[in-house]
């Protein structure tokens, strides 16, 4: 089991994320499109820099949902292999049968 302190963080990263989004995007944008004034680009920077970097999606850490483990994720099962094989062995997996033999 992970820290609750971790698993903590990366909740409020992925709140922070979802409040920052559509600034984020707006001033991405704005610092991409080659049309602007390079002084409304480094406004849009500047900015883009004072926002929190827990804000950022790459910040974010993906974790196993039963235990919080962060390495050996599953995406598509939202968990990790440690947890996947626990709960497997248990069959409380629908069509997952551990290979014997």
């Amino acid at each position: 089991m992970a820290k609750k302190s971790s698993i903590e963080k990366n909740n409020r990263r992925r709140a922070m994320t979802a409040r920052d989004l559509k600034k984020r995007a707006d001033l991405k944008a704005a610092i991409m499109n080659r049309e602007t004034s390079p002084e409304e680009r480094i406004q849009a920077v500047m900015k883009l820099a004072e926002l929190p970097r827990n804000g950022a999606k790459v910040r974010i850490r993906n974790r196993c949902e039963v235990t919080g483990r962060p390495r050996a994720y599953y995406r598509k099962l939202k968990m990790s292999r440690v947890a996947l094989r626990e709960l497997g062995n248990l069959g409380m997996i629908p069509g997952l049968v551990k290979s014997s033999w």
